[in-house]
Formats: C-alpha cells, structure tokens, sequence
C-alpha cells in the first residue's frame, strides 16, 4: 500500500464501470463508495439515501474526495459545501474509463494535486493539473513549508503567488528553517531570488519572528523552532500560562506560530495546565530530569529552585535542553496575576533544527531494469508523493520523468550505499516522507537491506519511522525475459562482489550452486578493481558443469545500451563484463534455440 499523504480519502462511483476503475485504489487505504444498484465490488462500501447527502457527510470527516463522474456533476454536488481552500478537502476527478484523473479543488493547501499525481500513477492515467505552479513548475508558496511543518503566517498570499506565476521578481528572506527547498528545480527555475530587492519587490520571509506590516506585499512562513521552557507553581492554571507565553512572545516580536514545544522538568509531566496547552495547540510537551537541567549552564541559576526540585534552573536550562542550543533567545520571566492560581516562568530557546510535527516514512523502491513500462504502479505512485527521493545518479536518471519540481532529489555516487541509507533515514526520523531509489528489487542487493540494517543499528522500534517496501524486477528476472525461460527450474542468485562478503564465503556458495545443478545468476560479476573473481568463478563451475553448457551475458537488460551475449561456459572468459552486467548460467538440461534460452522444468522427460 503506498502512504498518501492525504487521509482519510474517500471514492465514490455511481456506475459499475467508474467503481471497477477506482476499485484498485481499495488497496492503497482509500474506501470506495457505491450505491445499492452497483454490485460485484470486492472491498466497496455501500451508501444509502442521495448522493449529495452522503457527500455532505464525507465532507465533514475526509481530507480527499475522488470522484468517479462527470466533472460537471460533480461541481454541482460539492458547489454549496466549498468554504475556503484553506479547510476544503482535495477534489479529484477520474473519468469512468479511467484515462484522467482531474485536480479540481485545493490542488496545494489540501494536497490534490499530489493526491491526483499519485493516483494517476496507480491507474495509469494522465494527471491534469491546471495550477499555475504545476504547469510551470514554480513554487507554491502557499505549500512550501508543509514538509517542515512551517506554520502559514500573516499576509497576501495570493498576491504573491499571483506576481511568482507572472515571473516577476520576489524576494525570500529566511532567518531560521531548513534551507533544503532552495535545492528543488522549482526555485531553481522560479523569480525567487535570495538576494536584496528594492523596497517594493514582494517578500517571502521565513523567520520566527512577527515582524510589522510592509508596504510590499509578502508572505510569512515560521519554522517551529522555538522551545519554550516553563516552568511553574503545582496547580498554575492553564490560563496563567497562556498568557505568559503571549505576552513573551509580543514582547519580544516573536510568532507563537513558530512555537515548537513546551519543556520542563520531569516532575511535571502531570501539570494539568501544561498538559492541556500542549493537547489544545498540538504540542510536544518534553520533559528532563532534574540531573540533566543541573548540569546546563544558564545565565539566571536560583538557589530557591534549587533546593525545591533539585536543579538551580528549570525554564532556562529545558529550554536549552529541548533545542539543543547553546544560548537563549528570551532569559527567563516570571508571571503572576492577581486572577489566575499560581506562577509561571518562562525561557525561550531557538534551535537550528525545526520541529516537523510529521511522523516520517521511508518508501523503499525497486525502479526494475530502467524503463518506467517496468516499474510497477505502486512504485512510481511512491516516487511521486515523497518529499525527498534519494539515490544513486544513474538511477535517478533512469526515473527523471517521475520527479516533481517541488521535490528534493538527491544522488549520491554508487560506492556510498551506506551513507544514502543513514542520510534518508535521518530525513525520515526528521518528518519527510523519503524515497529510497534502487534499481531491479530494493530487496534484492538492493539498498533495503542497508536500511533496515542500520535502522536496527540505531535502535528502530519498527513503527516511527514507518518503513513501505516496493518490489521491483530485479536484474536476474529482467535477463531471464529477454532469453525466454532459462529459470524453469531451481536456481539461485550469487554477487561475487566481495566488499560486503568473504570472498570464502562466495567460493563456497559457488561450488554449492554448480555442484546442486542450479541454474545460476551472476551478479556484480566484474568491476575495475574485482577482475580474479569471475575467472575464479568459472574455474568452479567447470569442475562441475559441462563446457558447453549454454550461459548468457545481459548488460542493461531493458536498457537503451542493452546488449545481450549468448556463449557458453568455455567462452564465457571472452566476453566483456562490467558492473551492469549479469550472468546467466544454465544447468546440465539448459539448451539454446535461436537467440533464445530455455531450461526445461524437469529432468526426466526433457519437455517443458
């Protein structure tokens, strides 16, 4: 099942052609609605009563609607339910044959444009996207935070986004958040520019900051970085605290958008007050104990504290704690009013990192042998809806028509496996969604074997970050196609590439292999510093196997430069091998016909 972003989302179908096209989206977490006259569904749900007052209760509780109508019918449905695209869910549009899928309403702040990609993706049919930011590929800077979980601040955002789609020059000021999307083509590509314009160019400032009204017109993303350290009297209300943090806040001209959180002390970890602050504004409460804070230097350290919890500085010192920062941006203030149960002390810290408020996932992909007609819907869907896509160059290359202009892409050379795996889980573990690029079966010496390794090493619990694996045609499946049926019967998969394993290991796995008669794939059998290996290799299927047992040599199975070799064991030292090449060789019943390959499926009677 491929994570879309958008949830719940919700189909509907009113005929039996249009419901047999959504149904496979049954499967990617979507429910799928039908009336009582359409039937043979598997997995569909069946509304009872009028179509608009099922709609109007899928208004209320969905954040994506796919409708599989008429786009003018569906206008007329959801016309009276539209408020604001800030609130409306995502409204998708398939035709019943499914040769469309149609962003109609809230393509960026309720994600339909997304969600039609990726459904356009799962159908296999055309995405039609009529935004400006889509169809130009710029930014749309009324998104552009989301991934970090930047909070939308004061200003004139469709002014803005109106004078980014006409090419005119905007300026971003950024003084705090995550400076990844500057890597993405759609800033590339866009007027934004970081450097200074005249006064009444348009603004874009990403700051935590709640700076005054301009004469320009501008927009306000605020990267949650500030930690907020409290600390308090048992029983403070809610309300003392409240208004604490606003009055620090506007004191100091600083955004409660840009709040990341709320820390404290151990032994508040029950506060009532704090507890429903952090529950109604959706933020974490995280807590140190007294050990930890005492060991902070801070500017403001108080004996009284000291001897009530055991550290000289509560506030400040969880402050600094939870932002992980050296300083503070507010030293700490003590509140109290005359209305309101007990005392409040509040210390503001900025950290480097901002806080997402996403739970991450890593979508692990198998892209198959190179061409997109090879990769399975699910596994561009994927590529499609992640936030960051990593891989190595070739194989971003190879996947190039499936990127997003918004989308951070990033390719790595081929020999560091190791460091795309730590660098995608540490984007998961941040918030992202990451999609984690690797040709043939990811599984299958592929990169999700690394990642989970190392994300066992780092203590995984198996959940956060969540982890989708999606199966590609691996290397050995893609040359067997081209040959015929050379994999009828047994057969087994060896790398002789010995940087991971022993090259014992690999002596002893071969001649199992060639002595048990299996079939047998050859991967990464030759590089420009492993030569020995494969000559080794052969020497040990000769002991065993007949010299003229048939063998296959594939380079880039699938591929513009694909070139295939059919030669046997004898010869097989005469042809040229590299990296992208896998060998093929038969067992003893293997034969040729033409420039095909086949093994028959048994031994006794030689027939397939």
């Amino acid at each position: 099942m491929i994570l879309l972003e958008v949830q719940p989302i919700a189909a509907i179908a009113t005929t039996p052609t249009a419901a047999k096209t959504l149904q496979p989206l049954c499967q990617n977490g979507v429910i799928l609605w039908i009336p009582e006259s359409v039937v043979g569904i598997a997995g569909a749900k069946i509304y009872t009563g009028s179509l608009k007052s099922h709609v109007t209760e899928l208004w209320q509780t969905h954040q994506g609607l796919i409708f599989g109508l008429a786009t003018g019918a569906v206008v007329r449905l959801i016309a009276p339910l539209l408020h604001h695209k800030s609130c409306d869910p995502a409204i998708v549009v398939v035709d019943e044959t499914g040769k469309f899928a149609v962003s109609l309403c809230s393509g960026h702040q309720g994600g339909a444009d997304k969600l039609t990609q990726a459904i356009a993706q799962l159908l296999n049919a055309t995405p039609v996207l009529t935004g400006a930011a889509s169809t130009l590929g710029l930014p749309a800077v009324d998104i552009l935070g989301i991934p970090f979980g930047w909070q939308r601040g004061a200003g004139n955002w469709t002014e803005v986004s109106a004078a980014i789609a006409r090419g005119e020059s905007v300026q971003v000021i950024q003084e705090a958040g995550s400076t990844l999307w500057q890597s993405t083509a759609s800033f590339q590509h866009s007027s934004l520019t970081l450097e200074p314009t005249p006064d009444t160019t348009p603004k874009v400032y990403i700051t935590p900051h709640s700076s005054p009204l301009t004469p320009h017109p501008f927009i306000r993303w605020h990267p949650r970085v500030l930690w907020l350290g409290i600390g308090c009297e048992r029983g403070t209300s809610r309300e003392l605290i409240e208004n604490a943090i606003t009055q620090v806040c506007q004191e100091h001209r600083l955004a409660e958008q840009a709040i990341a959180g709320i820390a404290t002390i151990d032994i508040k970890a029950d506060e009532v007050g704090l507890i429903e602050l952090c529950r109604d504004r959706n933020l974490p409460l995280r807590t140190f104990p007294a050990d930890t804070l005492r060991s902070v230097t801070v500017p403001n350290p108080s004996k009284i504290v000291d001897a009530e919890v055991g550290t000289p500085s509560v506030a400040e010192a969880a402050a600094l704690c939870a932002a992980n920062a050296q300083n503070l941006l507010v030293a700490k203030q003590i509140f109290r009013a005359a209305e309101f149960q007990g005392a409040v002390t509040v210390a503001i810290a900025q950290a480097e990192q901002e806080y997402t408020g996403r739970t991450g996932c890593l979508l692990l992909i198998g892209i198959g042998p190179g061409q997109l007609d090879q990769m399975t819907p699910a596994a561009q869907a994927a590529v499609t809806s992640a936030d960051v896509v990593i891989g190595y160059s070739l194989y971003i290359d190879l996947i190039a028509s499936l990127l997003q202009p918004n989308q951070i892409i990033e390719a790595l050379p081929i020999t560091q496996e190791r460091q795309r795996a730590q660098r995608a889980i540490s984007l998961a573990q941040w918030g992202l969604t990451v999609a984690v690029v690797s040709s043939g079966d990811i599984g299958i010496y592929g990169m999700a074997g690394l990642v989970l390794e190392e994300l066992q090493a780092q203590g995984w619990d198996g959940k956060t970050p969540s982890v989708e694996v999606f199966p590609g045609i691996t290397a050995m499946q893609a040359a067997a196609a081209r040959l015929g049926a050379p994999l009828m019967h047994d057969f087994c998969a060896i790398s002789l590439s010995d940087l991971l394993t022993p090259w014992e290991v690999i002596e002893k796995r071969l001649h199992a292999a060639a002595q048990a008669d299996f079939v047998t794939a050859l991967y990464n059998p030759r590089s420009q510093t492993r030569i020995q290996q494969l000559t080794s290799a052969i020497k040990i299927f000769l002991q065993y196997r007949n010299p003229q047992t048939p063998v296959a040599v594939i380079r880039s199975a699938y591929r513009q430069d694909e070139q295939i070799t059919l030669t046997t064991l004898k010869k097989l030292q005469d042809v040229p091998v590299d990296m992208l090449t896998t060998i093929l060789i038969g067992n003893q019943s293997t034969r040729t016909q033409g420039n095909w390959m086949i093994t028959p499926r048994g031994y006794n009677t030689g027939l397939p």
